[in-house]
Order: C-alpha cells, then structure tokens, then sequence
C-alpha cells in the first residue's frame, strides 16, 4: 500500500513560487505515473499536472501551461509541482496522486495524499 504525503503548502503573494513536494512510503513510486490535482474551496477536484513512471511525459492543464511543472526523482520516491506566476485563482488544496497508467481523470487514480493547502493573495 503506497502512502503519499504532500508538503511545501502555504501562503504566498501573487507572482511568487512554491514548490510542492509528494513523497511516498510503503512502496515505490517507479511504477506509477503521478499527478497533482487540485480543490478550490466548495468546488470540485480538478486536474493540474501528471508525469509518467519514467517522467518522460507530461501533461498539464491549461490553465497551468507555462506556470507549473512537474518533476520527479525516483531515487528519492518523490514528486515536485514547481508553481510559478502564482494567481489568486491557484488557491486551492493541492494533491498527489499515483496510477498505474497515464491519466487526466481523478477516477482512474488509485492512492491519494492528504493534500497541502496553497493561498494566493492579490
């Protein structure tokens, strides 16, 4: 059973940078593509970012596009959201996830971290 915890919430400014880290116990991350989804407060999960098992493919959401990248290292079991440009709108709790095949849909993702809270201020 793969345990996921998430970290480097908190709050910024908007422009400024946070780098969200996932990391993994009880098992490796290899196996799995990994993705950040994220929840705005009274709305629904929606899909940030995902890379593959070998991070050799990604994929993000538009309105992430230029701003947000996502990394891993498999030596360390962990994920990285680098956000940059930081908007009010990115406010939201940010989570990680891991699947065993690529995808964009919350469904198709089969552990879950506990989230970290990101607030932007204007």
């Amino acid at each position: 059973q793969v345990q996921l915890v998430e970290s480097g919430g908190g709050m910024v400014q908007a422009g400024d940078s946070l780098r969200l880290s996932c990391a993994a116990s009880g098992g490796t991350l290899r196996n799995y593509a990994m993705g950040w989804f994220r929840q705005p407060l009274g709305r629904e999960r929606e899909f940030v970012a995902v890379i593959s098992a070998s991070g050799i493919q990604t994929s993000y959401a538009a309105f992430v596009q230029g701003r947000f990248t996502v990394s891993r290292d498999n030596a360390k079991n962990t994920v990285y959201l680098q956000m940059n440009s930081l908007k009010p709108e990115d406010t939201a709790a940010y989570y990680c996830a891991a699947t065993t095949l690529l995808a964009t849909v919350a469904a198709r993702y089969e552990y879950w971290g506990q989230g970290t809270q990101v607030t932007v201020s204007s």
